[in-house]
């Protein structure tokens, strides 16, 4: 091998990028990754003191990360409220959170073993059917006590229209604790 041999062979090394010499290398040396844990807790979660129903890990948030997630809690399970709760000695306090962002406002740490009581919302059927119930067992007896119709319910007539006094009844009925359990109703409906 003669000195230019040699010479041409260092020229060819030196043109050949480090990342092709070497596959397992850094295309840019300069960036790196750097992995951080994420504060978590444990949460054993309980439905009315019966339970747990399950549990699972969920990250602390907040601009300490040391907030606990409680309105994705409560729309995940169907929770109106959620307390602290010792399976002993039953539940405690409401655990209490920021409308704006759902964050608590305690702090918890991270490795943290909470036990969670969540108080489920009300389901609307439920009512509905004691209310449609009470009307048509009112109506029913109605009719069997009184044996003729009295005129004034065959004149109820709206936009010519005649509706039933038994079914004005229920709409008002329904309404009415439409309103008072939910009190955005007329809101959301741009009333």
């Amino acid at each position: 091998m003669s000195f230019n041999d040699c010479q041409r062979e260092e020229e060819t090394e030196e043109l050949i990028p480090e990342s092709h010499q070497n596959p397992n290398s850094d295309p840019n040396p300069r960036s790196r990754t750097v992995k951080t844990k994420v504060p978590e807790v444990e949460i054993h979660l309980y439905r009315s003191g019966k339970g747990p129903i399950e549990v699972f890990k969920s990250s602390l948030g907040g601009w300490d990360q040391n907030q606990l997630e409680v309105v994705d809690i409560l729309d995940k399970y169907g929770f109106k409220s959620i307390f602290a709760f010792n399976p002993n000695g039953g539940r405690g306090v409401s655990i209490r959170f920021n409308p704006k962002n759902g964050r608590s406002m305690l702090t918890y740490t991270d490795g943290a073993v909470i036990h969670v009581d969540g108080d489920p919302k009300e389901s609307m059927v439920k009512p509905i059917t004691k209310i449609l119930l009470g009307v048509v067992m009112t109506t029913l007896f109605l009719t069997l006590v009184v044996k003729e119709t009295p005129s004034w319910t065959k004149k109820v007539n709206f936009s010519g229209v005649s509706f039933p006094p038994w079914l004005l009844a229920c709409v008002v009925i329904v309404f009415t604790r439409l309103r008072k359990r939910t009190r955005d109703v007329t809101k959301k409906f741009g009333w």
